[in-house]
């Protein structure tokens, strides 16, 4: 017996509103976490109307965002994306940690409204967002 559209959209829908959810509130949590390590203050310097601070909050949530939607695309348990949306939240944070250690004064040019550093890290993160993707997918 053919199932109506209505009956696979209410069985279907709870299970994508659930894990649509989950993966945003890990992309929040992702983000709040990646503000609280950098050595800068992205939104203070956005609203004083810093574009290269801007560059690297919009970058953050693209790049945190990438691998968690390999996850979410890749797994049909709600459990499964938690764990690995975490662990791709993890390398994305130790990502960023180690750009921060291969661009020496990233901090004062960022600051200093420094585009072509923001474009950099930006660059490196979402680089590594694709490759953590991909490796995500399988």
């Amino acid at each position: 017996m053919e199932e109506g559209v209505i009956v696979i959209l209410t069985r279907g829908l709870p299970v994508l509103l659930l894990q649509f959810s989950v993966t945003l509130a890990l992309l929040a949590v992702g983000v709040a976490c990646y503000n609280a390590i950098t050595p800068f203050h992205e939104l203070g310097l956005v609203r004083e109307g810093n574009t290269a601070a801007g560059i690297v909050l919009g970058g953050s949530f693209v790049s945190l965002a990438i691998p968690l939607a390999a996850t979410l695309a890749t797994s049909l348990v709600t459990l499964d994306i938690l764990i690995w949306g975490v662990v791709a939240l993890l390398l994305q944070l130790l990502a960023f940690a180690a750009a921060a250690r291969l661009i020496p004064g990233l901090r004062a040019m960022i600051e200093a409204n420094n585009t072509a550093a923001a474009c950099m890290l930006v660059g490196i993160q979402v680089a590594v967002a694709l490759l953590n993707a991909g490796a995500m997918a399988g």
